[in-house]
């Protein structure tokens, strides 16, 4: 670990696929660290801005689980190391590893976007997802409240909205959060990967700990907000020992839903994943990869639709299996409600479309 970055999920810099003169990218500083052993122990973020013309993008993908998607930032200074958005980056000009985590793009004009699309005459209620790709309460959102703002143009149209996040920082909105629950406008997602400090200080360098989280997931659903529990991802080896006690742990703190996805490493991520696991857990990377392969059909990562998030094999049955049991056992009479979609202001009529509650 002495070799390690400290606060960060990757420990290597990438290159980005998609460019033409990736053998001319070098970060001076970071090669001259790599050969002298020694690392920089508290790499700078950067947040750069950017003007988007569209805000809320359409999910293709058929087992994703949402209809449509908002990210008011890209990249994500969490650091998961497992995390499937790190692809994401390389289109956006960056690399999949620390600049990722470094280098995040930020959209101050969300909000403004977003009650453009909502007041558009083509645009019909169905929820949106905060986010569907990075972390809308990663930690600069304390500052630049971009998210908020976003929260408060659902509600000023009584519009669904979903948010997947694993930082506590949600609660500080719970009094958005709380009148849209009155009309079950809003839903939390909370990631929950252990229930082990010491995993989630390696795995997610930069989030919320376990306990703040499950003090949040608690805070939510006293103030009537509807939360769900994605365990994911399980990584075999790692953290599927606590699949059933963590199903219990969320259910007590108030969770009416648990889902999960077992991990799988594709594009860049499975360099950057291994490159970390032979660093900071030596002893037993051979038998975390090779788990982790035999749940994608002896490779790393599987892209079919429908088997990709699940796995299949040995070690994924025993996943399954243990999600039933813990479902059965801990959730049994309770239910997430379905987002109403009945009450959204229609907007084709401009402002004089807000006198339709009245």
């Amino acid at each position: 670990m002495k070799d390690s970055i400290k606060g960060r999920g990757a420990q290597i810099k990438v290159s980005n696929r998609f460019s033409k003169h990736n053998e001319e990218i070098r970060d001076d500083f970071l090669e001259y660290c790599f050969r002298e052993s020694e690392l920089p122990t508290n790499p700078k973020t950067e947040y750069i801005e950017t003007f988007p013309k569209t805000i809320v993008n359409k999910v293709k993908s058929p087992d994703v689980g949402m209809g449509y998607s908002l990210n008011p930032y890209q990249g994500c200074e969490h650091g998961c190391i497992y995390c499937y958005a790190r692809n994401s980056h390389e289109y956006w000009g960056y690399g999949a590893g620390l600049d990722f985590e470094q280098k995040i793009l930020v959209k101050k004009n969300a909000a403004a976007l977003l009650e453009k699309k909502l007041q558009s005459s083509s645009w019909e209620a169905a929820t949106i997802v905060l986010s569907g790709n990075t972390d809308c309460y990663q930690p600069i959102e304390k500052k630049l409240e971009i998210t908020r703002q976003l929260l408060q143009v659902f509600l000023k149209y009584k519009h669904p909205v979903g948010i997947i996040t694993k930082n506590v920082l949600v609660t500080r909105d719970i009094d958005i959060l709380s009148e849209l629950a009155k009309d079950n406008l809003c839903r939390v997602i909370f990631s929950v990967t252990t229930l082990s400090e010491e995993t989630r200080r390696l795995m997610e360098p930069r989030t919320a700990t376990i306990k703040k989280r499950l003090e949040a997931i608690e805070q939510l659903s006293a103030a009537g907000i509807p939360v769900m529990v994605m365990a994911g991802p399980m990584i075999p080896g790692i953290n599927t020992h606590e699949i059933i006690p963590l199903i219990k742990e969320v259910v007590d703190r108030g969770a009416l839903k648990i889902g999960y996805t077992i991990v799988r490493l594709n594009g860049a991520i499975g360099g950057i994943f291994e490159d970390w696991i032979r660093r900071v857990m030596p002893d037993r990377a051979d038998k975390v990869l090779n788990q982790i392969a035999d749940c994608h059909g002896g490779q790393l990562s599987d892209s079919r639709f429908g088997h990709r998030m699940k796995g299949e094999g040995h070690f994924a049955t025993q996943i399954h299996r243990q999600f039933k049991i813990g479902k059965h056992r801990f959730l049994k009479g309770k239910e997430l409600p379905p987002l109403n979609t009945q009450l959204f202001i229609k907007t084709d009529k401009g402002q004089l479309g807000l006198f339709n509650n009245l």
